[in-house]
C-alpha cells in the first residue's frame, strides 16, 4: 500500500489550469502536516506550499503566491494544489509530503506537470 499517490498532472498551455490531488492512505492523515514540492530538471527539489492538520497555517513559496491554493479534505483523506495562471517555470514532477513530530515522514511518487508556451 502506498501511503501518498499524487494525480491531475499533465500537459497545459501558459496561464491555463491544473488541480493536483495526493490520496492518502495506511497512516492518520488528520495529524499530519502535508505539503507539495516539486523539482525541475537539473534542479533541486522546492517546497511549494504547506498547510497544517486543521487546514490553517498555509504558506506558499514567493514564485507560486496568489496563484496556487493548497487545501485538505480530512474527512476523505485528500490534499489538493490548484494551481492557476501556469507558467513554463512551473514545469517539474511535484510532490506531496505528510510530516508529523517524532514520525516517519511520507512522500508520494510525483506527478508531471509540464508548461508549454
Amino acid at each position: 500500500q502506498v501511503p501518498l499517490v499524487e494525480s491531475g498532472g499533465g500537459l497545459v498551455q501558459v496561464g491555463g489550469s491544473l488541480r493536483l490531488s495526493c490520496a492518502a492512505s495506511g497512516f492518520p492523515f488528520s495529524s499530519y502536516a502535508m505539503s507539495w514540492y516539486r523539482q525541475a530538471p537539473g534542479k533541486e527539489r522546492e517546497l511549494v506550499a504547506s498547510i497544517a492538520t486543521w487546514g490553517g497555517n498555509i504558506n506558499y513559496a514567493d514564485s507560486v503566491k496568489g496563484r496556487f491554493i493548497i487545501s485538505r479534505n480530512n474527512t476523505e483523506n485528500m490534499l489538493y494544489l490548484q494551481m492557476n495562471s501556469l507558467k513554463p517555470e512551473d514545469t517539474a514532477v511535484y510532490y506531496c509530503k505528510g510530516t508529523r513530530w517524532s514520525s516517519p515522514e511520507y512522500w508520494g511518487q510525483g506527478t508531471q506537470v509540464t508548461v508549454s508556451s
